[in-house]
């Protein structure tokens, strides 16, 4: 029965070995294969700095003969030659160094600018709904903090592992050639660094992931409070927001102490283990000198191998550390890279030059949550340049809707299709580049008046740009700018009203110049004279466009070809403005409840 325990602990044992190890061998793998497409300046630059390690083994035994020749034979002849190999070698060894650490940073620079570009471009892969379970600021983490820890792999661990690895191995060989006896005292150390190293290195690996998650949820918290702090201000929330933000940081700094201490202490206890080796190396190599079993160079050659060894496993428990902190890092922007977007491009799909903009729902269901829908068997038809509006409750589906047109979102079940393909079968950036949106949560870049409206259409010229804003209603305001279209707007355009903001947002739509318009609440949230001007500028963006508007203020909507009416995802109504107002249903109920101290005698006629 002992013996069946003791071999089930060290079977467990193996295992959890085994386990630790592979996370690790996999991260180191991964990052590994980033400096693939640089093989052969990688490898250059890593047998240049193993050359630099072999010459630093020699100088060893050039002291050895220092020592026997030249101080106990009093040969000065020998001394020059010793001393101008020497000088020969470390100025080789000098230059070897440089060419290898220089080359291997450069390998590590561009590796982690590649790595950057390849997760900003896979991240603008990714559909709407990711981003909608995602917190902006732990992404952003995940581009900084994540990658500077795969940086410091790269530029400085993997380049010292192989020169360090070498230089260990190099040191032990020589070692056991000079004294085999002496040899077995430091390496009786090893294993025990290694069990050691699998101890701590567990730890530090899982107190490195968490180190990073903390880091992500502080650098989130500080991005949504920095983002919103106008409602921050407005509640009087900044004693409340430094406390959430610092209680986060202290999370930060307590995982943070614990992989210190445990640093710390694996570090100390190594030190200890290797200095009290050397001493034992001393008291036994001494002896061995005065018993003249061994030579004065000898024992000096011995001990200098014993402190490159000391010196080299210290540094490979550093390095093995570096990993483990490393691997956390690594898991999560792999683990980001393999998420793959749900929304692609059919085989062979159709490209959509020009279109007439014919829109057709057939049976439409769509829920962001399965079994939960939004909409359910959405039917109807749009013309082509002909104007819709979409009302109904807050809650009814209406952005959700105009959000399936550009295939934000795939239907759940039956099709939308545009000028007779469905949209699943059209490429996706062809689609997307017919159709126009202006929401109420307008969007704009923190850079000038004109490179927003430009960002329509990047290759437009300086008049179109003129143009748009001319139509937009925005040129006279711009113009008051202290520097007209050079002005910069802020973070999200916070310099400008939001009437001013919106009819940017109109200027980059007509700029683009699409055949498909979706007006989501363009005009809500603004005050009368903004509203005003918004709506003159709408007015010409919707000449000869298929526009679907999603609205909740009814005299924006009067002079449309056809509303449609949802309620709780159901189209329950359809017609033309005034049908539905002499028709008993919501729209008419909606409609009286809104102008119900309005004279509608006009309208109902």
């Amino acid at each position: 029965m002992r013996l069946k325990s003791t071999y089930h602990k060290i079977k467990n044992n193996y295992f959890s070995i085994r386990n630790n190890i592979n996370p690790l061998r996999r991260s180191v793998h991964q990052i590994f294969g980033l400096a693939k497409s640089f093989k052969r300046r990688f490898y250059l630059a890593t047998a240049a700095k193993v050359l630099a390690s072999i010459i630093s083994l020699i100088i060893p035994l050039g002291l050895k003969k220092l020592v026997d020749a030249v101080f106990v034979r009093s040969d000065y002849e020998l001394l020059r030659y010793i001393a101008l190999g020497m000088f020969i070698l470390f100025f080789i060894q000098a230059a070897l160094k440089f060419y290898g650490t220089y080359n291997l940073g450069w390998v590590g620079v561009r590796a982690i600018a590649n790595l950057r570009s390849k997760l900003y471009k896979h991240l603008h892969s990714l559909d709407l709904e990711f981003y909608t379970n995602q917190k902006i600021g732990e992404l952003t983490s995940r581009l900084t903090n994540d990658v500077n820890h795969i940086k410091i792999v790269l530029t400085a661990t993997f380049p010292s592992l192989f020169t360090v690895g070498f230089s260990l191995f190099g040191s032990i060989i020589l070692m056991i050639l000079l004294n085999w006896v002496l040899s077995l005292i430091i390496l009786f150390t090893i294993p025990v660094i290694m069990i050691g190293a699998h101890f701590f290195g567990k730890k530090i690996r899982a107190i490195s992931k968490s180190i990073q998650d903390d880091l992500a949820e502080t650098t989130a918290i500080a991005e949504e409070t920095l983002f919103n702090i106008s409602v921050v201000k407005e509640f009087a929330r900044e004693l409340y927001e430094v406390k959430r933000y610092r209680s986060s940081v202290e999370e930060v700094f307590k995982s943070s102490k614990r992989k210190v201490l445990i640093s710390a202490l694996f570090i100390s206890l190594v030190s200890l283990l290797f200095m009290t080796t050397l001493v034992l190396i001393f008291w036994f190599g001494g002896k061995e000198v005065l018993n003249n079993r061994l030579s004065a160079g000898d024992l000096v050659a011995f001990v200098f191998y014993a402190f490159t060894l000391a010196s080299s496993t210290r540094q490979v428990s550093n390095l093995y550390s570096s990993l483990n902190s490393a691997s956390g890092a690594c898991e999560r922007l792999f683990g980001l890279l393999e998420i793959k977007p749900r929304l692609k491009n059919k085989r062979n799909p159709i490209s959509l030059n020009q279109i007439n903009g014919r829109i057709t729902f057939d049976e439409v269901s769509f829920g962001y949550q399965q079994n939960n829908h939004v909409l359910n068997n959405i039917s109807f038809e749009i013309k082509p340049g002909s104007t819709v509006a979409v009302v109904g409750l807050s809650g009814a589906g209406k952005t959700t809707l105009l959000r399936l047109i550009p295939r934000f979102y795939d239907v759940t079940s039956g099709c939308i299709k545009i000028d007779g393909h469905n949209v699943k079968s059209i490429y996706k950036k062809e689609l997307r580049k017919q159709i126009g949106i202006v929401s109420q949560e307008i969007q704009l870049f923190g850079d000038t008046v004109y490179d927003n409206i430009k960002y329509g259409k990047l290759n437009a010229k300086h008049e179109e740009v003129i143009y748009a804003a001319k139509n937009a209603n925005a040129y006279e305001f711009i113009s008051n700018l202290p520097e007209k279209f050079l002005t910069n707007i802020g973070e999200k355009g916070i310099k400008l009203s939001r009437g001013q903001r919106q009819r940017i947002s109109i200027a980059r739509a007509l700029l683009k110049n699409p055949k498909i318009l979706l007006l989501d609440e363009a005009t809500s949230s603004l005050d009368p004279e903004s509203e005003s001007s918004v709506q003159k500028a709408l007015k010409k963006l919707l000449i000869n466009r298929t526009t679907i508007i999603s609205a909740h203020r009814f005299s924006t909507i009067m002079h449309v070809d056809k509303i449609l009416v949802l309620k709780d995802g159901c189209l329950i109504q359809k017609g033309l403005p005034k049908e539905l107002i002499n028709k008993e249903g919501l729209f008419r109920h909606l409609y009286y409840k809104q102008f119900e101290e309005e004279d509608h005698s006009t309208l109902s006629r």
